[in-house]
């Protein structure tokens, strides 16, 4: 096997490896309580991590075994990949980029409304057809309960930094009501006595039976976008850097795939 040849057979191992942080990424989303009730990105980013790791495979064996015409499809799909590597991250990037997360004051967390998240997440993600679903889904993962077992006093809850899930939007989440609401503090899911229910539309849409809480509420919508905002982004990261260094690893296999070329036509004409 030819120097042209060790060379791209070495950056197809460093391509299959940069398949293994984009697969686990994915699964890494699969199970979040969020996204197992919206199938958005994750399989998107699963597949293409898989894709990469067969592409990065098919790459060695045809620089391995020296075949040429495989080599040449190697370069060609993982061009492909790449460039949809490269789409779904800018497109994850700007639909994530708006932030509709602010201080509550004397509270450990956030709060978050609705339309400070982009048009594209509110339209596609959290409209009301899709909604019904995702709502049934998150009640079923048990996300709310939870909170009662691990905070017990008023205090604990109000200092502690709960995911936006759990406590978020212009109102608060799925598991309590809006903090301009009013209510009374009974235990995390338990709210009673609103001083200021005409504060906010999802004052009056709030339960106490656990089945409901706040599911309904445009807050738990919210909550939900900001779950998915933080999480997407940690996955952008990783994207990032496996996007970069497969640039990398396509640029130099290109040149040592002309090499090789240049090498064959060589050999022919000293023939």
């Amino acid at each position: 096997m030819g120097v042209s040849n060790n060379i791209t057979a070495v950056l197809n191992i460093v391509a299959l490896l940069c398949s293994i942080p984009i697969i686990a990424a994915g699964i890494w989303l699969d199970q979040k309580p969020d996204n197992a009730c919206v199938h958005l990105i994750r399989w998107p980013v699963i597949l293409l991590g898989f894709l990469i790791l067969l592409v990065s495979l098919a790459g060695f064996v045809g620089a391995y075994r020296y075949k040429e015409t495989l080599l040449a499809f190697y370069l060609c799909c993982m061009a492909i990949l790449i460039a949809l590597l490269l789409i779904l991250l800018v497109f994850a990037f700007v639909v994530t980029r708006p932030d509709g997360s602010y201080d509550v004051p004397g509270k450990g967390y956030k709060e978050y409304r609705l339309d400070g998240y982009s048009a594209w997440l509110r339209d596609h993600v959290v409209d009301n057809k899709s909604w019904r679903k995702i709502k049934a889904c998150l009640a079923d993962t048990g996300v709310c309960p939870k909170l009662t077992q691990k905070f017990i006093t008023a205090d604990q809850f109000f200092a502690a930094h709960i995911s936006p899930l759990q406590a978020s939007s212009c109102s608060s989440g799925c598991c309590k009501p809006p903090t301009i609401c009013g209510y009374t503090f009974v235990n995390p899911t338990q709210w009673t006595n609103p001083t200021n229910p005409t504060g906010d539309p999802d004052c009056y849409l709030w339960s106490n039976d656990q089945t409901q809480l706040c599911y309904n509420c445009n807050s738990c919508r919210a909550g939900l976008l900001g779950n998915l905002r933080t999480e997407w982004r940690k996955v952008n990261t990783i994207l990032i850097v496996a996007v970069v260094l497969l640039i990398l690893v396509y640029v130099i296999a290109c040149s040592a795939f002309r090499n090789v070329q240049s090498e064959e036509l060589f050999n022919r004409r000293k023939h």
